[in-house]
Formats: structure tokens, C-alpha cells, sequence
């Protein structure tokens, strides 16, 4: 009770003392020019600079006043630091993060950037400072509350190898498919056949579903996994992709699923207005504050942006400027693969490194790195333990030193598609699917980032590391990697699906996301003829179809079910009628998502709980399989083998759902709602699971009911392994109008501030939430006109 006051009455005095000055005049350290900041009633800051060198001084102020807690948090995890703020139980993230040094590689990228993008960081971060001069404790809530279990810590200077440290957690958010090749060999290690384990991962589905480079598909060439792992030790495979889930996720989800994107591009063929309309909404972890800080960067030297930033990262990551707009979604290339090194016989170097602990001694660890990168498994004191004279190594391209750090700010200058594929050029990794239009009129694709091009194997199983023909040769030269300006078609969409037919020459991937999303949108935009508006753009990013509920829904309609309580009547009486949208007031929604949820577990029994299917489009074409195939062993039933039929199972699905959603939301199947099952909760991403619950109160937002879910193009995803809460969002949602980008929209999940109590640290949510934006201003007279605070910043 004492410590429940406690919190209580300095959380008060914190909240009141934290809110940052944004009106008025402040005088800011090294600026040779006065800057001004016009903020909306959103509290979007717009910069006015003379020199570039003051505006990325002023946004680096602008950052620390509203972020500053979740930039020192952030670069405490990209340096392998987070028990120096959180103590003990922090070792493990902390060994894994040091082990793959992602701070180490940051500093040796450094030297490579160009003096340009290095001035820029300099700048960047003398802004971070000035404020940090003035509030060295932190003024924050996040650190009133640490200081009652860690009163020694010290907040330090702002580096600019802090910033660029950032782009190893995009990386490693981004990755890819390592979660399946790990998967993949730990269900073999489970006792599964390899023809088992390729039903759950099926070949992409071309002939549905296009890639965003069309071409005509052909066969993929099989290839067998090795068999080099002792048996104990590829069960242990479970603990590594435990740990590895458990890293904290600055963007994505813990374990890498629902993360994607939609971004697609139209040309004057098919708006109203005649000039390009271009629109992204990038699907991330939810968090509390989002990931996303708003901001327009101008100044008299020329640099002119606008867009969506990270806090701790001068520039604008996804945006416009007066020329150009783009946007990202995850390319998701092969670009992390795990070698079994016998560590007998490989030569390895060793290093230490030392953590230090709040409260706690220090810890002092041994990272081993071979020729294909560093030694995992040593990380994980249960894999140590197997023993077996193995380990695992982890080759990926964000631990090789790169340039990914010019390509931010040569993206923000950028003036046309040739500027645009230079800086595309640049950005190494994550590897991305970047959008591109401008004002001439003109949009376009293209595939950026390091893509490794292997000797022997495809990356969807483990390698083995002392047979060099598994090794990386190199990477894909970036004049071949897939592009496309001005397509026939008059559009372009990207959403995670294939890039390109199999007929393309290298490889980017086996794991695609299976292209529901990106179809959709296919089919919406064909449709739609030659006039759509930024209004219809709107509409299709809160579109909430099912893209598989119409392969389903047929089957489950024709099961003949005897002796049916009322209440399971009514549930299947809602199916024939239901359209397939998953809107928050839809019964039949409810209904049908419970279903597949009892389906996926009753089927896949087999996987256990540490394995059980996610829901996501992946589950969408291992069930179309299987529901061609009613003899399937999938559907026996290890519980109660006399179920042995597709039918059986289907039926037995629609029971359990039944009784699982009127012990949830009570008997009459016509007041079941999607929205009360389908629900988000931003939470903060240090203090809003510390299980005490006034802390949690403080940072927490209450939980929202949503529409949409997992592969639609409203992507609220969800775990049917786990419940149906929400674990990834359209993290923000943004639409450019070519014709007038002053007339442009953009929403984020829950506001710009990070301080909690803020009036802009949630307003964004409710609209965010029903599918709404606002107006996304650039012309300096409708800011000027529009804005509800001003602060001059005076050297």
C-alpha cells in the first residue's frame, strides 16, 4: 500500500513537471540561428531553418522534449545495455545483443558514411544534448519511476553512433524468415518428415495471388535439409527461438509474425485529378507511444520534408518532399542464415565483454565468432548445457558494415526516380519494397539491400558450416534487383507478397507472405476505374475482407450437425448471410474467427502448444491444401483418434467455437461482436507489463475494440495459437496526393507525445481506430494558419 501511494503521489508531481515548453521562446545550445517550431492541435511539429545544420539541431530538441525516454531506452537495447537500466533479469536479452554486437557494427560503420550524413548525426545529436543540458535528469515519468528501484542511474550524452545503432533494431525487426529456417528444423528435430513440414510452409500461390514484378512462374527446385544436429540439441532449437522471441521488439512483434506492410502507388491513369496518389501503412508491433513521431523538416537551405520519423534518427523515414513521395513495406529477403559449426574444428575468435547490472554484480561474458558470424547457441546457457560439440552461428548482412545511414538523408533530398534509386541504392538493410511517385506524375518500384547470393542451399534450412559450398558468394548487384517505372498498368501494390515469379535468377526468398493483402488490393484498385480519389484510397486501407473466409465458409455451411442447442443454431445461422468484412460489430466475424482458431488447434494437435499455428496466411494455403484432401492425416485427432475426417474435424471446430464465445460473450450468438473478442491494448514498452497495477495504469491505454485482423488489408493481427487480442497494427497510415500534397492525409496509432497525460499523448487513437485521418499540411501559410502553438528556438 506504501508503494501504491508512493508511485501514486510522485507520478502526479511527474506528469505535471514533465510536459515539455512548446510555446514561447527557449534558447537551445549551438544554434547560429533562430528556429521556429509551429505545432498543430495534434501537436505535429513543423521546423523553419536557415541552415541544415540547424534543423537537424532543432529536431534532434524537438525529439528528446517529446521522446526522450523511448530514445535512451531504445539505445540501451541496440548497445546490449538494458540491465543497466532494469537489472538482473535483463542478462539474457543483454548477452544475445552483445553477442551479435549490434553496437560494434554501428561504429564501424562510421567511418564509411559520407561527411554530409556524418554532419547531419553531429547535428542531430549537439540538439539532443542542448536539451539534455537543461534537463539532465531525464524529466520524464519513465524516470521518476526507474529511480524508485535503480536511484544510481546517469543519464549520458547523446552519440551520434546512437542514432545510427537504430538501424540495426529496424534490421533485426525486419529480418525475415529466420523464426521459419529455426522452425523449420526444430519440427524435424519434433519427429515431423520433411514432407510434413513442407505441407506447413506450401510453394507461394503465383497463379492466385500476383507479385508485385509480374512473370511467368516456374517449378522451385526441392531441396533436402542437412541432418547434422545430435538429436538433444535440435530439440533445444525451442529454447533459441524462445530466447530469440524474447528480445525486445523496437518495432515488430517478439517472434516476427503479422509483421508487413501494404503500400501501393496509382498513376494519373487512374485518379481523379490525374497525378499520382501514393499510400503506405507499415504493420508493427502496437505500442504505447507509437513508433512513429510526426514532424515537417524545412529550411532556406532547400531541405524540404515531411513525413514520419523515429525518434533518435534525424530526417523523415517515410514521407514526401516538394518533388517526391515514397513508401516502405517489408521485402522480407533471405538475409540471415544459421550455420552448425563444429566447434572442434572451426577456427573461432573470442572476445569479452562485461555487463553491468543495476543492483547486481557485473557479468562478464565470452562471445565466439567464426568465419560465418557469431556463435549463437553460446548465448543460451540451455543450448551450452547439450553440449554435442555444435553450435549455431548466425550469418546476417546488418553485421557487416554498411551505408544504410546515407541513404535516409539522400532519400529526403531527393528531387526524382534517379535520386530516388540512388539513395534506394544505399539502403542496405532491412531490405525493402520502396514506392515511389513524384508531381511530374511519374511512380515506380524498387528493390533495394543486400541480398546474399549463396554457393549451395536456399536458406530454409540450416547450413553446415565446415562445407564452404554453403557459404555466401556475395550479393545481388543492385542494377539486378527487381524495378519497375511507370508500368502499363497504372499501378503498382506491394504487401509483402512475392516480388517476382520464380523465374527471376536469384534468390530473395522462399517465405513471402502468401499474398492475400496485396490481391485484395489488386482487385479493389481494378476495379475502381479511372477517377479514385484520396477519399477511396481511405477506404481500402480500412478495407476488413476475409481472403480466405470465401474458400471456408462453404464447407462449414454444408456440415450436417444434429441435436443443436439454440444457441448453436443461431451461430451457424449467421454464416450463409455474412460478406466476409470483419468489421467490430460483426457476429458472423466473431463466429468465423473462432471457428478457425478451434480449427487450426484441433487439426495441428500434433505441433504442441510451443508450435501451434499463428492464424496468418500461411495457415490460409496449408488449410486450402488440406481441405482439398479430406483423408488427410492432419485431420486424425491425437486426443480422440476416432476423428479421422475433414468433415469430422469442420464440425467439431464449430462446436468448440461455439462454447468458447458463449462463455465469452454470452448465449445469444447475435450480440457477439468481432470488436469485443479482436482487442488492442497500447502498451508501454518498458513500464506497461511491470505487473504492478498503478504503474501500469500510468502509461497503459484501455483496450479498443478493432475491426480487421490477420492477412487483411486492415491488418490487425492476431495469434490463434494464443487469444485474440491484437499483436500488430498498422503502425500509421499515410496518403499523398501528388496533385497537392498540402491536401494529403496521415494518422498514427496513438499520438505524437510521449509523455502519458499529454493531450497529444492518445488523440490520434480513436481515429486511428475507425479508420479516419487528418490532413497532412506542407504549405507554410496553411501551418502558419493552422497552428495552435509556436516556439522560437534562439541560439
Amino acid at each position: 500500500m506504501v508503494f501504491v501511494l508512493t508511485v501514486a503521489g510522485l507520478g502526479y508531481k511527474a506528469v505535471r513537471d514533465a510536459f515539455p515548453q512548446h510555446e514561447g521562446t527557449l534558447q537551445v545550445k549551438g544554434l547560429s540561428a533562430p528556429v521556429t517550431v509551429y505545432r498543430d492541435q495534434w501537436g505535429i511539429p513543423q521546423l523553419y531553418a536557415k541552415t541544415e545544420a540547424d534543423l537537424m539541431r532543432a529536431q534532434g530538441y524537438t525529439h528528446a522534449q517529446d521522446r526522450f525516454w523511448e530514445m535512451d531506452f531504445r539505445r540501451h537495447v541496440t548497445a546490449g545495455r538494458v540491465s543497466e537500466l532494469f537489472g538482473a533479469s535483463q542478462v539474457e536479452t543483454d548477452t544475445y545483443l552483445r553477442t551479435m554486437g549490434w553496437r560494434r557494427v554501428s561504429e564501424q560503420e562510421w567511418p564509411l558514411l559520407s561527411e554530409p550524413t556524418k554532419a547531419a548525426l553531429t547535428a542531430y545529436a549537439e540538439g539532443v544534448n542542448a536539451w539534455l543540458d537543461e534537463h539532465p535528469e531525464g524529466n520524464s515519468l519513465e524516470y521518476s519511476i526507474l529511480g524508485l528501484q535503480n536511484s544510481d542511474y546517469v543519464i549520458e550524452k547523446w552519440h551520434p553512433i546512437d542514432s545510427l545503432s537504430w538501424l540495426k533494431a529496424m534490421a533485426w525487426d525486419l529480418r525475415g524468415n529466420m523464426e521459419d529456417e529455426i522452425r523449420r528444423m526444430a519440427l524435424l528435430a519434433k519427429g515431423l518428415t520433411k514432407a510434413q513440414v513442407d505441407e506447413l510452409y506450401p510453394a507461394y500461390p503465383f497463379d492466385r495471388n500476383v507479385p508485385i514484378v509480374p512473370g511467368a512462374p516456374v517449378a522451385a527446385a526441392s531441396v533436402t535439409p542437412m541432418d547434422v544436429l545430435p538429436a538433444a540439441f535440435g530439440e533445444g532449437l525451442s529454447t533459441l527461438e524462445a530466447s530469440l522471441a524474447a528480445l525486445p521488439g523496437l518495432m515488430g512483434n517478439a517472434d516476427g509474425d503479422g509483421i508487413g506492410s501494404n503500400s501501393w502507388v496509382i498513376s494519373g491513369k487512374l485518379s481523379g485529378s490525374g497525378k499520382p496518389i501514393l499510400a503506405n501503412d507499415p504493420h508493427l508491433s502496437p505500442s504505447q507511444p507509437g513508433i512513429w513521431y510526426q514532424i515537417g523538416l524545412h529550411c532556406e537551405c532547400g531541405l524540404d520534408v515531411a513525413g514520419f520519423s523515429f525518434s533518435g534518427v534525424p530526417g523523415v523515414i517515410i514521407g514526401h518532399n516538394a518533388k517526391i513521395a515514397w513508401g516502405f513495406t517489408n521485402l522480407g529477403p533471405d538475409v540471415i542464415d544459421m550455420y552448425v559449426e563444429d566447434l572442434a574444428t572451426a577456427q573461432l575468435t573470442s572476445r569479452t565483454e562485461t555487463i553491468k547490472v543495476a543492483g547486481g554484480k557485473d557479468v562478464t561474458i565470452t562471445v565466439r565468432t567464426g568465419k560465418h558470424g557469431p556463435i549463437l547457441s553460446d548465448a543460451s546457457e540451455d543450448l551450452r548445457k547439450l553440449g554435442g560439440g555444435k553450435g549455431i552461428a548466425i550469418r546476417w548482412t546488418a553485421l557487416d558494415p554498411g551505408r544504410t545511414g546515407d541513404a535516409i538523408m539522400a532519400l529526403n533530398k531527393a528531387a526524382n526516380w534517379q535520386d530516388f534509386r540512388t539513395a534506394a541504392s544505399l539502403f542496405e538493410v532491412p531490405a525493402q519494397n520502396m514506392v515511389y511517385a513524384d508531381v511530374e506524375g511519374n511512380i515506380g518500384y524498387q528493390s533495394p539491400g543486400k541480398i546474399p547470393v549463396r554457393g549451395k542451399g536456399d536458406g530454409r534450412y540450416f547450413a553446415p558450416g565446415d562445407d564452404p559450398a554453403y557459404d555466401w558468394t556475395g550479393y545481388i548487384p543492385f542494377e539486378e534487383l527487381p524495378s519497375v517505372y511507370n508500368p502499363p498498368q497504372g499501378y503498382l501494390v506491394t504487401a509483402n507478397q512475392a516480388v517476382i515469379g520464380p523465374q527471376y535468377p536469384h534468390l530473395l526468398t522462399n517465405d513471402w507472405s502468401y499474398g492475400y493483402r496485396s490481391q485484395r488490393l489488386n482487385d479493389l484498385i481494378s476495379a475502381s476505374g479511372t477517377s479514385l480519389t484520396v477519399d477511396d484510397v481511405q477506404r481500402m486501407q480500412f478495407d476488413n475482407k476475409n481472403g480466405f473466409a470465401p474458400t471456408l465458409v462453404p464447407l462449414l455451411t454444408a456440415i450436417k450437425r444434429e441435436g443443436l442447442s439454440k444457441v448453436e443454431k443461431e451461430a451457424d445461422g449467421l454464416l450463409p448471410k455474412w460478406n466476409f468484412m470483419q468489421g467490430e460489430d460483426s457476429p458472423a466475424a466473431a463466429y468465423y474467427n473462432a471457428i478457425w482458431r478451434q480449427l487450426l488447434l484441433l487439426t495441428f494437435d500434433e505441433l504442441g502448444k510451443e508450435y501451434a499455428p499463428n492464424g496468418g496466411d500461411r495457415w490460409f494455403e496449408v488449410m486450402r491444401g488440406l481441405l482439398s484432401k479430406p483423408d488427410s492425416p492432419w485431420w486424425d485427432d491425437q486426443a480422440t483418434p476416432e476423428v479421422e475426417k475433414r468433415d469430422d474435424m469442420l464440425a467439431r471446430a464449430m462446436s468448440a467455437a461455439v462454447k468458447e464465445l458463449s462463455d465469452l460473450l454470452g448465449e445469444s450468438a447475435g450480440d457477439w461482436r468481432w470488436g469485443a473478442l479482436h482487442t488492442l491494448t497500447p502498451t508501454h514498452a518498458t513500464f506497461g507489463k511491470s505487473g504492478i497495477a498503478p504503474i501500469e495504469w500510468l502509461f497503459n491505454l484501455s483496450a479498443q475494440d478493432t475491426a480487421g485482423g490477420a492477412s487483411i488489408v486492415n491488418a490487425t493481427g492476431w495469434n490463434a495459437g494464443k487469444g485474440y487480442a491484437v499483436d500488430a497494427v498498422p503502425s500509421m497510415r499515410m496518403i499523398v496526393d501528388l496533385a497537392n500534397v498540402n491536401e494529403s492525409r496521415w494518422i498514427q496509432l496513438t499520438g505524437n507525445s510521449g509523455h502519458p497525460f499529454h493531450p497529444n499523448y492518445s488523440d490520434q487513437m480513436e481515429l486511428w481506430r475507425t479508420g479516419q485521418t487528418i490532413t497532412f499540411r506542407f504549405d507554410r501559410k496553411s501551418i502558419e494558419d493552422e497552428k495552435t502553438q509556436t516556439l522560437t528556438l534562439t541560439p
